[in-house]
C-alpha cells in the first residue's frame, strides 16, 4: 500500500532477479576447454544513426585502457563487499545485468596481447525497443539497434574501468571494435547467459549486447547458470521476484507508444503559458559569466570556493570516472552540415516531433518535450565574453532520471551526490550529441546543449516544453512523475517540429503549502516565504550564493541534492510502485480541485512514513574522496535524515538576491567579488507577482 515492493532489495542485485536462478559449475570446465576464438573484424556502421553513434562509441573506446592511480584506495578484504560496489556502479550506469568471473586463458582472443588481469566484470545490455508504431524513427533506428547498444556499453564499461583505475588497480574496458576477450564465453562464466543452438540466450532478455572490463582488482566470482534457469519467466516473475522489476511493469512500458515516455504525461493538463508569471519583454538575456558556479570558478566567492569549484562534483572516484567522457564530447556537440541532403521528406512537423521523441526514448532519455526557444533562453555571451546570436528555432528538451534507488540510499549531500549529477550529464550529452550529428547528416542544423557547454538556459525550456512547473526549490523544475530527480539536456535545431504546451498539475499550490525542501536544506538557501519577481519572472528565489558555497565546499560529501532527495514528489509511479503513491499521483494530476484537501494530508503523510530518510538496502558505494589523484578515506560523511520537528522563524531567514543589474561583465577575466550586503538589500526591493501584474495592467 505505501512501501515500494523493492524497498528491502539490495541495490547491487539489479533490476532482474538473477539471484533466484539455479546455478551449475559444469560450464566452468567446458568453457575453459573451448579453443580461443579468432579476432573478428569491426563491421562498418549501418544507416545515418549508426554512423552518428559510431563516433561516440570510438570516443568512449579511447578511454578503455589508461594508467591507474599511484596508490590503492582503502578497500575491504571482503571480496563480496567489493562486488556490491562494482555491481552497484554497473546498475547505476544502467547496465541491464552484471556478473563477475575469472578469465581463463582460452577467453583471450587469438593473437592479442594479453593483460595480467585475472577477473572480468561482464555487462549485458538489453537492446532498445524498435518503434514499429512510428515509421520515420523506425527507419532511422532499425539498422542501428546493435550499434546503439554497443555505444552505450562503451560508455558504461569505460566508466567502470576508470572507476577501478581511480581506486588504484589496472583495468581495461573490452568493447565492440576493440575486443581482446571472448565476451560470449565470459557471459556464460559470469552467469549471464547459456549456450543454445550456436548462440547465447538469457533467461529474461531476448536481444542483448555484451561488454566486459578486465582487471587485476580481486572480486568474488558468480557461478554459471544451470539450464533450468531458462524457465524463469513464470508467474513469480510476472509479480516481481524478490522485489526485482516485475514482468507487469515491463509489459506496461512495452505497451506505451514509442514516442511516449514511460510516464502518462498525456494525462497532465496543458495550458497556454507556464503556471508562473513570465514578463517576456522584461526578462534579460544573461551571460554565462553570471552563473554562480562560473562565478565561483572565477574567484568571485573567494579562494576556497574557487579552489574547490574545480573538483566539488568529481571528488568521488565514480564521478571522476565520467569527467573525461563528458569533456571529450564537447567538440562533437556541433559539426559540419550536409548541405547536399534532400530534406523534402521532413516537411511534416508533427511526424518529425513523434520521430524525434521516439528516437530520444530509444537512446535512453526518460522524458522529452519540444518547444520554440524564447529570446531570453539564449545566453547573451559565452564564457569568454563572445556574444551569442540565437541560431535555432526549436529545442528538444530531454530529462535524464537521476535514479530513485540510489537516491534512497543517500542523504542527498553525501559522497554519491556528484556522481548522480555526472551520470545525468554524460548520458544526456551522448544522447543529444548523437541525435544532433544524425540531424546534421540529414541536412538540418542542430547542436547539443549540454552541462559542459550550453548556449541556452535550460530551465525556461523545460517549462515551455511541458515537462514541469517551477518549484519552491526555485532554480529547479518539478515533473509530476519524477519530481526534481533529473538532469536536463537540450538539442536545438531547425528541423520543423510540432511543439508541446506547458503543463499545470497544481504544483504552485502544493509548493506554497509544503516547506519540506526549505526545512531540510543544509544551508538554509531555500526560502520559507512567498514568491517574488526576479529578472522578469515569478519564483521562490533561493539564496544561490549560499547554495553554491555549500555545494562546492561541502567537506563531507560531493555537491548536494538534498532538496531533490527530500521532496515529496520524488517518487516512483509505475506498476511496481506503492498503491497509495499511484493513487495520490493520479489525484494530483487529475483532481486539481482537491488540492486544498489533499496537500496537507500528503505532506504530513510523507513525513509520517519517513520519505526522505536513508534506506541502507540501497547504499552500495564506498565513501571515498579523491585527493591529488589518490582515493582516500574522506574526513567525514553526511548522514542526514529528515527532521519534521524543525521550525524556522521566517522573519529571521535572510535571502540574498543578485539581479541582472549587479551581474559581472560578460568578459570579466578576474574576480568580481559579490556584495552580499547589497544583495540582501536588493531582496527587500523585489516586487511580488501581484504587484507585477498590477503594474503591467496599468502599463507601468
Amino acid at each position: 500500500m505505501q512501501i515500494l515492493r523493492n524497498n528491502s532489495r539490495p541495490y547491487h542485485l539489479g533490476p532482474f532477479p538473477l539471484e533466484a536462478l539455479p546455478r551449475d559449475d559444469a560450464p566452468l570446465e567446458i568453457e575453459a576447454r573451448r579453443p580461443p576464438r579468432a579476432t573478428a573484424a569491426d563491421a562498418p556502421p549501418q544507416g545515418v544513426l549508426g554512423e552518428a553513434l559510431r563516433g561516440y562509441r570510438e570516443l568512449f573506446a579511447g578511454f578503455a585502457a589508461q594508467p591507474h592511480a599511484p596508490r590503492a584506495a582503502p578497500l575491504p578484504d571482503d571480496l563480496e563487499r567489493r562486488v556490491v560496489d562494482i555491481k552497484g556502479a554497473c546498475y547505476f550506469m544502467n547496465a541491464s545485468q552484471a556478473g563477475i568471473c575469472r578469465i581463463p586463458q582460452s577467453a583471450w582472443l587469438q593473437g592479442v596481447e594479453r593483460d595480467a588481469h585475472e577477473f572480468a566484470i561482464v555487462l549485458l545490455l538489453e537492446h532498445g525497443r524498435l518503434p514499429d508504431d512510428e515509421p520515420l524513427s523506425a527507419a532511422w533506428i532499425r539498422p542501428a539497434v546493435a550499434e546503439a547498444a554497443d555505444t552505450r556499453l562503451a560508455e558504461i564499461s569505460t566508466v567502470i574501468a576508470r572507476h577501478v583505475r581511480q581506486m588504484g588497480f589496472a583495468a581495461r574496458a573490452d568493447v565492440a571494435g576493440h575486443r581482446k576477450l571472448d565476451a560470449e564465453r565470459l557471459a556464460v562464466l559470469a552467469g549471464l547467459a547459456l549456450r543454445r543452438d550456436g548462440g547465447l540466450v538469457n533467461p529474461f532478455v531476448d536481444a542483448f549486447s555484451l561488454a566486459a572490463v578486465s582487471t587485476d582488482y580481486a572480486l568474488a566470482p558468480d557461478r554459471p547458470l544451470a539450464q533450468a534457469a531458462l524457465g524463469a519467466r513464470g508467474l513469480r516473475y510476472w509479480w516481481g521476484i524478490n522485489g526485482a522489476r516485475s514482468g507487469r511493469e515491463r509489459r506496461r512500458r512495452a505497451a506505451r507508444a514509442s514516442y511516449a515516455s514511460a510516464y502518462p504525461m498525456e494525462t497532465v493538463k496543458r495550458v497556454a503559458r507556464p503556471t508562473t508569471l513570465i514578463l517576456d519583454d522584461e526578462v534579460p538575456r544573461v551571460p554565462k559569466r553570471a552563473a554562480f558556479f562560473e562565478r565561483a570558478l572565477k574567484g568571485d566567492l573567494g579562494e576556497k570556493a574557487q579552489r574547490e569549484r574545480a573538483r566539488f562534483a568529481t571528488k568521488h572516484p565514480l564521478s571522476r570516472a565520467m569527467v573525461a567522457g563528458i569533456r571529450g564530447m564537447v567538440p562533437m556537440q556541433d559539426g559540419a552540415l550536409n548541405t547536399a541532403a534532400d530534406t523534402s521528406r521532413y516537411a511534416d512537423a508533427a511526424q518529425n516531433a513523434k520521430a524525434i521523441k521516439a528516437l530520444s526514448y530509444f537512446l535512453g532519455a526518460d522524458l522529452t518535450g519540444i518547444c520554440e526557444v524564447p529570446r531570453y533562453a539564449w545566453f547573451s555571451h559565452k564564457d569568454d565574453g563572445t556574444p551569442i546570436e540565437p541560431y535555432h528555432r526549436y529545442a528538444v528538451v530531454m530529462l535524464i532520471d537521476q535514479e530513485f534507488d540510489t537516491m534512497e540510499g543517500a542523504s542527498g549531500d553525501d559522497w554519491i551526490s556528484g556522481a548522480q549529477s555526472m551520470r545525468g550529464y554524460i548520458r544526456g550529452a551522448a544522447i543529444a550529441g548523437a541525435m544532433g550529428e544524425m540531424l546534421r547528416r540529414l541536412g538540418f542544423s542542430a547542436r547539443a546543449q549540454t552541462n559542459a557547454d550550453s548556449d541556452v538556459l535550460q530551465i525556461p525550456l523545460i517549462l515551455w516544453a511541458g515537462l514541469g512547473e517551477l518549484s519552491r526549490i526555485g532554480e529547479l523544475v518539478l515533473n509530476p512523475f519524477v519530481g526534481p530527480r533529473f538532469k536536463s539536456v537540450v538539442l536545438t535545431t531547425d528541423l520543423p517540429l510540432a511543439v508541446d504546451r506547458p503543463i499545470d498539475f497544481g504544483l504552485q499550490y502544493f509548493c506554497s503549502h509544503c516547506l519540506k525542501c526549505a526545512r531540510e536544506c543544509p544551508c538554509d538557501a531555500i526560502p520559507f516565504g512567498g514568491k517574488v519577481m526576479f529578472n522578469g519572472y515569478e519564483t521562490w528565489k533561493p539564496d544561490v550564493e549560499r547554495c553554491t558555497r555549500y555545494r562546492v565546499t561541502n567537506p563531507h560529501g560531493s555537491a548536494c541534492g538534498r532538496c531533490m532527495k527530500t521532496c515529496p514528489i520524488n517518487k516512483v509511479v509505475d506498476a511496481d510502485g506503492p498503491l497509495l503513491t499511484r493513487a495520490a499521483s493520479w489525484l494530483g494530476v487529475n483532481a486539481l480541485w482537491a488540492k486544498p484537501l489533499m496537500v496537507p494530508i500528503a505532506t504530513w503523510f510523507d513525513d509520517w512514513i519517513g520519505n526522505g530518510k536513508r534506506n541502507p538496502a540501497k547504499k552500495w558505494w564506498f565513501d571515498h574522496e579523491v585527493i591529488d589523484n589518490v582515493t582516500v578515506e574522506p574526513r567525514g560523511v553526511n548522514r542526514r535524515d529528515i527532521d519534521p520537528a524543525r521550525r524556522v522563524d521566517r522573519a529571521q531567514q535572510k535571502i540574498a538576491i543578485y539581479p541582472a543589474g549587479v551581474m559581472p561583465p560578460p568578459d570579466a577575466r578576474g574576480p568580481v567579488p559579490v556584495d552580499r550586503k547589497a544583495a540582501l538589500a536588493a531582496a527587500a526591493q523585489l516586487e511580488t507577482p501581484a504587484q507585477a501584474r498590477a503594474r503591467v495592467q496599468r502599463k507601468g
